[in-house]
């Protein structure tokens, strides 16, 4: 039990000061997208409540928009669409990669050559022209559509490695006893399969995430989203429209972007956790500097007496 504990996640999470960091962003975020009053006394991030363009002061952090709004209130308050976004989207893609995948090389035969096909088909699309296309006349301006968009588009890389990985222990000996005894098919896939792959799993899911954050992101800056929701893509989008960086108005823009590119680094940051789990080759060994002094005495020792032999 011990063993089994040490090589588990929070080990890992702790270990690596990659993933720590990455764990951290992401607990600040899920703090501020659940509690944005703790962080800004605005009720309404759009409401005009100061002189437009204002520089930053110790009223407003950012500065205020072209059109009066609290930039600081806004970037609080469109993290909590961003963090949805990226969960529920990367929730849903994964569990369509899980379906196809694991399905696929389970089940063999016509059911994993049409699957596979329909997969790799998915994978040589270009997805961001797809999901441009598919938001704009799918239906813009509508939150719904863009999580199914992103789902349609975000599964068919994770669904490509769970095959493989299943593939490679449909005939292990403990999957041949499953059969043996008379168990289903679904039991086998969810109780024998799937937990021999939580960690592929888990970072399958870490990285639809930040798929779904940064396409997302794209998707509002182009203006395919809804203009009235309180989000860092939208954010980007009115900025980009009030020409921020040319009316002095710098952070309307860096502040959302950099936002995004810290949220996407947390999803990958933490996947470094799920890397060592699922390879212990790429767990770092780490010893302390009393070790590390006796390891070059006894190679200086060893030189010696080379030397007087």
């Amino acid at each position: 039990m011990r063993k089994h504990r040490s090589n588990g996640f929070w080990p890992a999470l702790r270990g690596n000061r990659k993933a720590m960091t990455g764990a951290v962003i992401l607990l600040v975020f899920t703090l501020v997208a659940a509690f944005p009053g703790l962080f800004t006394s605005v009720r309404d991030p759009n409401a005009l409540l100061s002189p437009p363009s204002l520089q930053p002061s110790g009223a407003h952090w950012l500065g205020t928009t072209s059109l009066g709004q609290d930039i600081y209130a806004q970037l609080v308050y469109g993290t909590r669409q961003s963090l949805i976004i990226a969960v529920v989207a990367g929730a849903f893609a994964t569990v369509l990669s899980v379906l196809i995948g694991v399905s696929a090389a389970y089940l063999g035969g016509v059911f994993d050559d049409l699957l596979s096909m329909l997969t790799n088909v998915m994978l040589v699309i270009p997805a961001f022209p797809l999901i441009i296309i598919l938001s704009k006349y799918a239906g813009k301006g509508s939150l719904t559509v863009m999580l199914a968009v992103l789902v349609a588009t975000g599964w068919s890389y994770g669904a490509n490695q769970l095959r493989a990985q299943a593939l490679s222990l449909r005939n292990r000996d403990f999957l041949e006893s499953a059969r043996v005894r008379g168990e289903r098919r679904g039991y086998i896939i969810v109780f024998e399969v799937l937990p021999t792959m939580t960690s592929l799993i888990v970072a399958n899911f870490l990285g639809a995430a930040l798929y779904s954050v940064l396409s997302a992101a794209g998707l509002q800056f182009l203006g395919l989203g809804d203009p009235n929701s309180s989000s860092w893509g939208t954010m980007l989008y009115w900025s980009q429209n009030q020409q921020a960086l040319l009316t002095g108005s710098p952070l309307w823009s860096l502040a959302p972007g950099l936002c995004v590119a810290l949220l996407g680094a947390a999803f990958a940051l933490i996947n470094y956790a799920f890397d060592e789990i699922g390879n212990p080759a790429l767990r770092p060994v780490r010893t302390n500097a009393r070790t590390r002094v006796k390891t070059v005495k006894k190679r200086g020792q060893r030189v010696q007496r080379a030397e007087s032999q």
